[in-house]
């Protein structure tokens, strides 16, 4: 500090020595907001993410740990059921009933599960309680040991993502709330299919309709990577296959085999049709259902009943559950053809799931349009000229892409369950039926609309 500068700050001391003491107590409370607000801009530039990139792989570890208890206890439930199929498969509508009631009595606004991860997500909202979490989880059992056609990673991205929001208030970081619910459901997602960058383009894209949020990429992805491993690590199991090099396909004489392209965007427009259907169809069935029978015990007691004299009559619960086994018969085959699978598979998995999330029942609906996209691919192989492995892995991750109306979530899970080499025969079906899902989502997703 220089003479003149001594000078300046002995005069502002001799002023505001002779200030009033009202204004003394208000110029001081001014320089204290001034200080906070210059420490708050200085936490939020440079130290916001760093800390909350810490803070959300610990989340991911957490979540990790959830996710290999919960998918333990829901294949031992689904083993059960499939034992027992004849005993169980009958109590779908009381356990349906149960899960309203549980919901009616303890969980006033959670039963809109996804719906209100998306809401906050897109700050509609601004509160997600934790009693979301064991509701969701035990509602998705009993769904899934009564024979419901359902899958699971609702319950997964609803954990994350309420993990995640309620840890962030206790953080003094703007967008603290946002990053780590994003943070969360990458790491619910990944956590329980073992797919991290998958989970952290899912939860980057699925929120706003083209559009990523960066902001959030690396808790994120750290988050993701987190929870795989930590999953992993308690048990889990991935499901992979390996197809193998694919890329002879791709190439021929040195050159892209045009013809070969040609066949993976057909196969996309029916996979991006399929898939955006299924989005539309539900929307419209539980429509139809809430105006049929607006009181939800009624409606899940009568179309329970009906649920289980139909998975019954359909080979005993044959798409009872995730569909697992429909995705693993799809891949069995021999002389080039898929041996295990029906031409109808898919048709029955897509609507009886439809019925089950329609009516009420918990769960979500990747796994179950993973094995309807397989099916349907493994099926319409020769129809294509392809290797029906191939195809069914395509549909696998195309029919889960146009259903979410997600791009680079499904590319990416097609290459880390299936193999890296098939990447460019991912990106043009993903592509393709992405262009042609109508623009459909089983999800409340925000359209980002652009001005020019």
């Amino acid at each position: 500090m220089n003479f003149k500068d001594f000078g300046k700050y002995n005069q502002f001391k001799e002023q505001f020595a002779g200030m009033p003491p009202e204004m003394k107590e208000q110029m001081m409370k001014m320089a204290k907001e001034q200080v906070k607000a210059r420490t708050r801009a200085f936490c939020n530039k440079w130290l916001s993410i760093p800390t909350l990139t810490l803070i959300a792989g610990a989340l991911g570890a957490v979540v990790g740990v959830l996710m290999a208890v919960f998918g333990q206890v829901l294949l031992a439930v689904g083993n059960l059921r499939d034992s027992y199929p004849i005993y169980l498969i009958p109590g779908l509508a009381l356990a349906g009933v149960a899960i309203v009631l549980a919901y009616k009595k303890w969980g006033k606004g959670t039963e809109r599960g996804m719906g209100m991860i998306f809401a906050v997500g897109q700050g509609k909202e601004s509160n997600i309680p934790l009693r979301m979490i064991p509701l969701a989880a035990v509602g998705t059992w009993l769904t899934h040991l009564f024979g419901g056609s359902a899958g699971r990673e609702g319950v997964a991205v609803q954990i994350g993502a309420t993990l995640g929001h309620n840890i962030s208030k206790k953080l003094p970081f703007d967008n603290a709330g946002h990053i780590m619910l994003v943070a969360g459901m990458a790491a619910g997602f990944s956590g329980l299919f073992q797919v991290p960058m998958a989970a952290t383009a899912f939860a980057l894209e699925v929120l706003i309709v083209g559009h990523l949020d960066l902001m959030a990429l690396l808790p994120a992805a750290v988050a993701a990577f987190a929870a795989c491993k930590v999953s992993s690590l308690c048990g889990l199991e991935k499901f992979r296959i390996d197809l193998g090099d694919v890329s002879n396909l791709f190439i021929h004489d040195g050159a892209i085999d045009m013809n070969f392209v040609v066949k993976l965007a057909l196969l996309g427009v029916l996979f991006g049709v399929i898939g955006g259907g299924f989005a539309k169809l539900l929307s419209i069935a539980k429509e139809f259902f809430n105006k049929k029978f607006p009181d939800g015990v009624k409606r899940i007691a009568i179309m329970g009943v009906t649920l289980s004299a139909i998975f019954l009559l359909l080979w005993q619960g044959r798409y009872s559950g995730l569909g697992t086994n429909l995705i693993d018969m799809s891949f069995i085959g021999s002389d080039g053809l898929p041996t295990a699978v029906n031409s109808y598979d898919w048709v029955f998995k897509f609507a009886l799931t439809i019925l089950t999330l329609a009516i009420g029942f918990q769960g979500g609906e990747v796994t179950p349009l993973f094995s309807i996209g397989a099916t349907l691919g493994a099926t319409s192989a020769v129809m294509f000229g392809l290797p029906f492995p191939l195809a069914a892995a395509m549909g696998y991750a195309a029919v889960f892409g146009s259903a979410t109306n997600t791009l680079w979530a499904p590319i990416l899970i097609g290459c880390e369950v299936f193999g890296f080499d098939a990447l460019p025969a991912f990106f043009v079906v993903c592509v393709i039926a992405y262009v042609c899902n109508g623009n459909q989502s089983i999800y409340n997703q925000k359209k980002l609309k652009l001005k020019f």
